[in-house]
């Protein structure tokens, strides 16, 4: 009697190759291995793709705060580094739990998303993050810059863009649109140099504490105006808008309560 052989690899190797058995199992076997390796990869690609989204973003404030006068030899003077801050915007203060490493992973939770009602809904967001990473300068004790993330709907889609607050967090130091659909030569001008320069020493609020800022139809009138774009009237309608909401008491008014009054 032939001794049976009891390994299964060569069990399935002697097989013929044209039988249907042997050809499953080793497309499930070839499958099976490439992803393993696949999932391998992805883990260990992982941090590497992190750091390079962080420096993706770190390089595009950098370009921000070179294109605000002064703020270039702001930064030599401090070290030219600018400090990351989650912030916990219900609360206006530093998240407890939530890091910029962990802030993605805490956005992958539904329940760290506020929903907005109508009334509160100014940028068109529908819900807004709990957390959101921000990014400070100080000079002493004080602080003399905020850059803020703010975002929201334009006429042809979601903007985002940062906003550039100086120390007395009312006057509009700068902006950079970092991300839009607007219309090419009408809307999607806001991504123009030129047309960015002009949010510079722009004040929010007036001095009962209301926010004011606006992008007009036309020509910029007033201390709280940038200029409009010729063609582009529900775009400038969805900036300003998006400018109200982030400044207000769903985004980051809390925090600049608290920096108004010394406690950040």
């Amino acid at each position: 009697m032939v001794e049976r052989d009891l390994n299964p690899l060569r069990r399935l190797m002697a097989l013929p190759n044209e039988s249907r058995a042997k050809t499953i199992i080793v497309a499930f076997l070839v499958s099976a291995v490439c992803a393993a390796l696949v999932s391998g990869a992805t883990v260990m690609l992982r941090p590497i793709q992190a750091a390079n989204r962080a420096a993706e973003e770190q390089a595009r404030i950098a370009s921000l705060v070179a294109g605000i006068p002064g703020m270039s030899a702001l930064l030599e003077e401090a070290g030219g580094t600018l400090s990351t801050v989650v912030i916990d915007l219900d609360r206006g203060r530093a998240a407890e739990d939530v890091t910029p490493a962990t802030l993605d992973a805490a956005l992958a939770d539904p329940g760290n998303w506020t929903a907005l009602t109508p009334a509160e809904d100014l940028a068109g967001l529908g819900t807004r993050p709990d957390f959101v990473q921000v990014y400070l300068l100080r000079e002493g004790e004080e602080i003399s810059l905020a850059l803020l993330p703010v975002s929201g709907q334009g006429y042809g889609g979601r903007i985002d863009a940062i906003l550039a607050l100086q120390g007395d967090m009312n006057t509009v130091a700068g902006i950079a649109v970092t991300h839009h659909s607007e219309t090419p030569g009408l809307g999607g001008r806001i991504e123009e140099a030129s047309w960015q320069a002009g949010f510079a020493g722009t004040e929010l609020r007036d001095e009962a504490g209301t926010v004011q800022f606006r992008v007009a139809q036309g020509t910029a009138t007033g201390p709280y105006e940038v200029d409009g774009i010729t063609g582009a009237t529900r775009t400038g309608r969805g900036m300003t808008q998006i400018v109200r909401f982030w400044l207000g008491p769903e985004g980051y008014g809390p925090l600049i309560d608290a920096i108004a009054r010394g406690e950040f």
